[in-house]
């Protein structure tokens, strides 16, 4: 049976006079051969595998571009955490540094006219411009203890159900008002979903009352007219805002001013017109003028839009029309105002608009908050520019001129009076 011997039982002696003898018996020349070709065989290695790792990083990262920076949104949860960790005061909520993002970001587009509505501010502004309203028909006033005074409108929900005028509005939905209560927030709680119902309690006389109002649709009216009483026949139509409904008020007041008596020279009132739709801003353009083009709207690739009158107009076209404008005049308006100063159908009178001759297309987002962003620039029908430079009225007026009396109005009367032909 052979035997297993362990190599460290062979006497020291032994292994060294072994190895000595097998040296001897070997070229010298062979060692050097076999040390050129381990070396050889080290370099090749070496070489090859520096072509691999090039390789494949070429592949990778074909352009030679450095390493990606951090990912933004990385960024932004390390400088809020180093803001948890360090910051001596309250934080804000997750919504409240996203909103604020947003908003900063918005900034950097350095336009005034692209920005971000948060949810409530975004309804209540589409509520202004469908021209109506889920809510108990009543208006709201802060008084200067800080309480709610209702005003209840007479036909409406909140008189119908028993409100009465000067009731001091306590609780909505059985929650306490914080004294100085914010308008704008409960004028949100008070308004709501058609036929839903709200619940009120009020303070009247030292005595507690409660009402539950069932909410309906409230028209938000922008157009509103009135014959001057010392001048027969001359109508004042005044447009608060250029809604939905706009066009067909507009209709409807010259309809019923005319069945009262024909009006003999029309004042278009825009002042403090903040605009609002352009398609109703175009209809009311329409309205007046005969043919020809309303505005021209530009984009930023370079193509635009322009948009005609069409064959017949609302307005007798022999009819004199004055526009009553100041530095409050906006948007919309200026669309309005600008094309009946260019188609030479309206003289213009008060101070130059406001400027704001660029138009915003607003996305709702999935909160319910909105963006309005700049897509376009409006230009009147003569080719001027109106963005950041207004319209000049014909006639202007004075905006230190202090009066007791409207100096606008009274202007307009004046011009008639001098020139009662356009």
């Amino acid at each position: 049976m052979a035997r297993f011997v362990s190599p460290i039982a062979v006497p020291l002696s032994l292994k060294a006079s072994t190895f000595m003898s097998s040296k001897k018996d070997l070229p010298s020349w062979l060692f050097f051969l076999l040390g050129g070709l381990f070396a050889l065989l080290l370099f090749a290695f070496g070489a090859g595998s520096a072509w691999l790792y090039l390789s494949q990083a070429s592949a990778l990262n074909p352009a030679g571009i450095s390493s990606p920076p951090p990912l933004l949104t990385d960024v932004f949860g390390e400088a809020w955490q180093v803001i948890e960790q360090d910051f001596y005061g309250e934080i804000p909520t997750p919504t409240e540094r996203t909103y604020g993002a947003i908003r900063g970001s918005l900034a950097t587009l350095d336009d005034p006219h692209t920005y971000f509505i948060e949810p409530e501010p975004a309804g209540r502004e589409q509520e202004q411009l469908q021209g109506h309203f889920g809510g108990i028909g009543a208006y709201l006033e802060a008084s200067p203890q800080g309480r709610i005074i209702l005003h209840p409108m007479v036909g409406r929900p909140a008189a119908e159900a028993g409100i009465e005028d000067g009731d001091m509005l306590i609780a909505i939905d059985g929650a306490q008002l914080p004294i100085p209560a914010d308008l704008e927030q409960v004028t949100d709680r008070v308004r709501g979903a058609v036929d839903s119902v709200v619940r009120l309690q009020v303070l009247r006389a030292g005595k507690v009352l409660t009402f539950e109002v069932t909410r309906r649709q409230i028209e938000l009216p922008s157009v509103s007219w009135r014959y001057l009483e010392a001048e027969p026949g001359l109508l004042l139509i005044r447009i608060e805002r250029f809604s939905e409904l706009t066009q067909d008020e507009f209709a409807q007041a010259l309809q019923q001013a005319s069945a009262q008596q024909p009006p003999t020279a029309v004042i278009l009132d825009l002042r403090g017109n903040p605009g609002g739709l352009l398609t109703a801003a175009l209809a009311i353009s329409d309205d007046m003028i005969d043919n020809g083009l309303l505005l021209i709207e530009r984009h930023a690739d370079g193509t635009e839009q322009r948009y005609q009158a069409s064959a017949d107009s609302l307005l007798d076209p022999s009819l004199t029309v004055l526009v009553l404008m100041d530095g409050g005049t906006a948007s919309a308006a200026e669309i309005v105002a600008g094309a009946l100063q260019d188609h030479r159908r309206a003289t213009l009178i008060g101070q130059t608009s406001y400027g704001k001759g660029s138009i915003q297309r607003v996305h709702r987002l999935s909160d319910q908050s909105a963006i309005h962003v700049t897509f376009a620039r409006w230009f009147t029908p003569n080719d001027h520019q109106i963005d950041g430079i207004g319209l000049q009225p014909d006639i202007p007026i004075d905006p230190d001129q202090a009066s007791d009396k409207d100096v606008f109005l009274s202007a307009a009367i004046d011009y008639l009076h001098q020139s009662p032909t356009p």
